[in-house]
């Protein structure tokens, strides 16, 4: 059976895209679906075949991705299950938005998506890209926790067309001139901005656009929280604190609030929080809250600029981004769809 090239080219990136993260050849073939499947999936599909972990798995792609049948894929899915004896269905798309990715997921029908995610809940595999990123970070590699506070503050609250006055963000942050100075030349050296000197003048500006460049940075950048105590929910947060996490997440989402609070402080306002008598307790206990003790202060963002109560959109999906929680997931999805310049899904 033969492929159109847009299809022949997607197997390709899907066999690369497993070769990457999963570290396995999968020779993705051609294969003709049973003659018993109805003729409207037999044409509505381009169809192929892999092996992968000892499964054998027939992959199917629209050929006509605007008519994707997003409310038919379960029943479709049940019908080459039936036919094909003893394989894995796995839908194979280009793209897929937020919402495509929740109702399969509900539906527990396999998907791929080169080079974003992999979800075949068959084999107890769901990697997201931004899994694989992280994991490859070596601490050697990535912006200090100053650069990376500024870097989101930037992003976040100016114009990227715009010369960015760092100093005056540092300044707030209770960053020093050689912390803005370094920070500038760890974000040129990462080809994030350019920075122009004409006399005591220095302009720095971003060389694309916020949405590619919170993507190039991701390889650098780290979660911010350094570890998390459980304290008694009777210490009263420290001055800097700011809802984080799940809580922070419930905020934003349709997700539902965790049993116990979590907070963000730094580094100093846990330091404060223990002169005041906060003591860490061993473990999660009933009437306890969890404070999250940050790499760099929570409170990034300018009064006006958008700052809710709770830590800033960014660190917060960075926070978050390891939690196997498929709910977690997908509200972290919506949040990145809600910025003014929505990230890649993960």
């Amino acid at each position: 059976m033969m492929l159109d090239s847009e299809a022949a080219a997607l197997l390709k990136q899907a066999a690369t895209y497993l070769r990457e993260v999963l570290a396995v050849e999968a020779e993705l073939r051609p294969l003709k679906p049973s003659a018993e499947l109805p003729y409207h999936l037999q044409d509505a599909y381009a169809w192929a075949q892999f092996d992968l972990l000892g499964h054998h798995c027939v992959v199917f792609t629209p050929k006509d991705a605007d008519k994707f049948p997003l409310a038919e894929v379960r029943r479709h899915v049940d019908q080459i299950a039936k036919l094909e004896s003893n394989a894995l269905p796995v839908l194979l798309l280009p793209v897929l938005s937020s919402f495509q990715r929740r109702h399969l997921i509900e539906q527990h029908v396999a998907f791929i998506v080169p080079g974003n995610q992999l979800y075949l809940p068959q084999l107890a595999l769901d990697l997201r890209e931004y899994f694989r990123q992280r994991r490859s970070t070596t601490a050697g590699e990535t912006l200090s926790p100053s650069t990376q506070a500024l870097l989101i503050c930037a992003l976040l609250s100016h114009p990227w067309q715009e010369a960015w006055r760092a100093g005056d963000d540092a300044e707030r942050m209770g960053y020093t001139a050689m912390t803005v100075s370094r920070a500038m030349r760890e974000l040129q050296a990462a080809g994030l901005v350019s920075v122009e000197v004409t006399g005591r003048i220095r302009q720095v500006r971003f060389t694309k656009p916020p949405g590619e460049t919170w993507q190039s940075a991701q390889p650098l950048l780290k979660s911010p929280v350094r570890r998390v105590v459980w304290v008694d929910r009777q210490c009263t947060p420290p001055p800097d604190a700011l809802p984080a996490g799940a809580s922070a997440l419930a905020a934003r989402s349709m997700l539902a609030d965790p049993p116990a609070p979590v907070w963000a402080v730094s580094v100093a306002g846990w330091r404060q929080a223990q002169t005041g008598g906060a003591l860490p307790l061993p473990e999660s206990a009933p009437g306890s809250m969890a404070w999250q003790i940050w790499r760099y202060g929570p409170r990034l963002l300018p009064q006006g600029s958008g700052q809710k109560d709770s830590v800033d959109p960014l660190s917060l999906i960075m926070s978050l981004s390891e939690d196997r929680d498929e709910r977690v997931q997908l509200a972290l999805d919506e949040l990145r769809e809600s910025l003014s310049w929505p990230l890649a899904p993960g």
